[in-house]
């Protein structure tokens, strides 16, 4: 049995095109998009502009469970090492319960902030003593359930985390529900395949080059020479990391992952914040790709990225939320280009007019639209067939696009919304978000705030 939607207008090929039907087959996929066609007896008309869904291609999902609360300073200092110092404290205490509560309050808000699939970078593997759990799987359960729970797309990447740094033969003693080996995650990607939950698939992680030794690297990449899955990695986010890997190694970290893995389009970078033009370069002839996560970026202080050099490069780009202080694909987009603004002192920095892209939104939109679906591991995504029938309905009586001309709207929802703009939000041909609420919203808060008052009962007492 098929549905069909239509809607006013879409998004479709990088422009906006009028009376587009879409049609849904059983799988929940796009089997046929049509422009220019009046809506037909007994199609979903949908209430506004319709665009293609975001891929959210990187998440810690616990992390959720700390944003907001690393805001305060008590010393002379702060950045991203005492960030992740009292990080570390909040992954000890999480529970697979409290995870799967606190994953299901996050992917809703994803889901309303345009996100329909998230890539789950996951290193919490063990109980709280670091011992492994008796089901090996279960904090990876969880995320499944928690993306069951509201609908939302999952790719799971179990991540390989060996070491506490570069001349460090082991974890620390707060890194110890994290360990991993090469064989372990590999069994752990099988293991979420064969779970065979709708929505769900999986690939692999590393964690960083400096908590992955060489060999367990090249063990993990030979094992997977035939296996489509995406394979992501952290790298270059802090200077500190970029010295430690010199003087380790004797090279940049991008430039040593370049020349000792055979990257290819599997392969996506996350960070990269600090990448030299010869380094992007290699990412881009390789086919790799790099996620970009801004408001993690800035609300650590890791620096900005290349903007120009990596939309200059062939690489995919791709956007992640990271440690979820935001959680709208429309505002990381704003932040990464207005960064770029107040870095170069000019506007519309990532427009490109000699290209024919004069449109800063647009150009950004559709780069990490592509790019995301490679993150996620799909070759097929966005409003066309064969792509899964994911799409966002804009609502355009929201602030920031009440009265903004159809031509100019994706340029507001980016530059001028304060919140998400999105009347509806559909997974797999499945309304998920409605009037801008999701459809579980206060069943998934409640479990949220029972979990949050759990792992911060002094903070909770005010």
């Amino acid at each position: 049995m098929t549905t069909q939607l239509w809607a006013p207008r879409a998004w479709i090929a990088g422009r906006w095109q009028a009376q587009v039907l879409l049609t849904v087959d059983r799988s929940g996929h796009f089997s046929a998009v049509q422009a220019g066609v009046p809506a037909p007896h007994g199609a979903t008309v949908l209430p506004g502009p319709v665009l293609p869904a975001m891929v959210n291609a990187h998440s810690h999902a616990f992390q959720r469970a700390f944003a907001g609360l690393a805001e305060r300073r008590s010393g002379a200092g702060d950045d991203f090492w005492s960030w992740r110092d009292r990080m570390y404290a909040v992954a000890l205490r999480l529970s697979p319960e409290a995870l799967r509560a606190v994953a299901g309050r996050l992917y809703a808000e994803l889901l309303q902030g345009g996100y329909t699939q998230v890539v789950e970078f996951h290193y919490l593997q063990h109980q709280p003593d670091g011992t492994p759990y008796p089901d090996r799987l279960a904090l990876s359960h969880a995320l499944m359930q928690a993306a069951a729970d509201t609908g939302i797309g999952l790719t799971l990447l179990p991540v390989l985390y060996e070491r506490a740094g570069f001349t460090q033969p082991a974890l620390r003693d707060d890194q110890r529900r994290f360990a991993t080996s090469a064989a372990d995650v590999l069994a752990l990607c099988r293991g979420v395949r064969a779970a065979g939950q709708p929505l769900v698939s999986a690939g692999v992680a590393v964690h960083s080059l400096r908590a992955a030794r060489p060999e367990s690297i090249t063990t993990l990449q030979r094992a997977l020479a035939d296996d489509p899955g995406p394979i992501h990695i952290h790298i270059a986010e802090q200077t500190a990391e970029v010295d430690d890997c010199l003087a380790a190694t004797g090279q940049r970290p991008i430039a040593w992952l370049a020349q000792q893995v055979p990257l290819d389009a599997r392969w996506h970078l996350v960070h990269a914040t600090h990448a030299t033009p010869a380094e992007i370069d290699a990412v881009g002839r390789a086919g790799a790709g790099v996620v970009i996560c801004p408001s993690t970026e800035a609300n650590l202080g890791d620096g900005l990225v290349d903007l120009p050099g990596w939309l200059a490069s062939a690489a995919a780009l791709s956007l992640g939320s990271d440690s979820h202080v935001l959680r709208s694909w429309a505002g990381e987009l704003r932040l990464l280009e207005e960064g770029q603004r107040l870095a170069l002192r000019r506007r519309n920095v990532a427009a490109a007019p000699e290209q024919g892209q004069d449109a800063t939104a647009a150009r950004l939109f559709d780069r990490h639209l592509a790019g995301g679906a490679a993150a996620a591991g799909f070759s097929r995504w966005g409003l066309a067939p064969g792509a899964r029938a994911d799409l966002l309905v804009l609502d355009t009586d929201a602030d920031g696009l009440a009265g903004v001309p159809p031509s100019h709207q994706l340029d507001a929802l980016v530059f001028a919304t304060g919140a998400p703009a999105l009347a509806e939000v559909w997974v797999a041909g499945t309304r998920q978000v409605a009037g801008g609420a999701h459809a579980r919203r206060s069943a998934l808060r409640a479990g949220f705030v029972d979990a949050m008052a759990q792992l911060w009962p002094a903070q909770a007492k005010g």
